[in-house]
């Protein structure tokens, strides 16, 4: 039997990059999965298609996350297609755009993702898991200077985290489990396009300090392996090139709280 067989995921932000990765290797487990979009559903009925192709089952939903009653459709479709939600992953992020507003990063990056969990849990059971997906730029954000390009992207993803995080009683009451998936920048990513154009060489240094950076089917891998590893809720996994980040944060001799496991 298939690890995830019987299970549906809802992957937020999955028409394309990690999100689209993630919900394709969650298919060849044996999961049903919510292919989730913003605009471009094109995209998103290509992920469908490629996941059935493959022998799974999918379905794509336009949903935009600052919108509430987009988002209970989202998390209702799981149920009305597939019988259940067993598994959230949260990585849908922006906050580079220019046209949606100076508190889009926020509104996306913190107050969409509490919204999010508040209408899984409205359907998430005993066994489920929730996955947040984040950077190591914005996770450690209190501690280690990033682009000041990206630094409201990482101050308002890092704040989602935090709110997640603060509610971790409330999904232990419901015996879902809570897991946080932090990386380095990754290789053809929209985001890293984006900071590479607006600081030439970026990526590059990244590379230079982390040995090398995770690609988009090789980080969703990590997210998908933590969708069913056995570790506490809570838990942090930081994958890739987080020893530089991890010294900068103690360099003025402040231990901080163990961050789990490197992948």
């Amino acid at each position: 039997m298939a690890a995830l067989s019987g299970k549906t995921a809802v992957v937020t932000g999955s028409s394309r990059g990690v999100g689209a990765s993630t919900a394709k290797q969650l298919a060849e487990l044996g999961a049903n999965v919510v292919i989730n979009y913003r605009q471009k559903a094109p995209r998103a009925n290509k992920v469908v298609a490629e996941i059935e192709a493959a022998g799974g089952r999918a379905v794509a939903v336009g949903a935009d996350l600052t919108d509430p009653e987009d988002v209970r459709t989202l998390m209702r479709t799981a149920v009305d297609e597939f019988g259940s939600l067993d598994l959230l992953v949260l990585n849908a992020s922006g906050g580079m755009e220019k046209d949606l507003g100076e508190d889009y990063a926020t509104r996306l990056n913190r107050d969409a993702q509490v919204d999010a969990l508040e209408a899984g849990l409205e359907h998430l059971g005993a066994g489920g898991r929730v996955v947040f997906v984040t950077s190591h730029q914005a996770h450690f954000i209190r501690e280690v200077e990033t682009m000041p390009e990206y630094e409201a992207v990482a101050r308002s993803k890092r704040a989602g985290e935090e709110a997640l995080t603060e509610r971790i009683p409330v999904m232990s009451d419901k015996g879902v489990s809570f897991v946080v998936v932090s990386a380095d920048m990754i290789e053809g990513t929209v985001t890293a396009t984006l900071l590479d154009r607006a600081r030439p060489g970026a990526l590059e240094a990244r590379r230079e300090a982390a040995g090398r950076l995770y690609s988009v089917d090789e980080f969703a891998t990590e997210i998908v392996r933590m969708a069913t590893a056995d570790v506490p809720t809570g838990h942090i996994e930081l994958v890739g090139g987080a020893d530089d980040f991890l010294a900068r944060a103690t360099e003025d001799g402040t231990a901080i709280e163990d961050e789990g496991e490197q992948a």
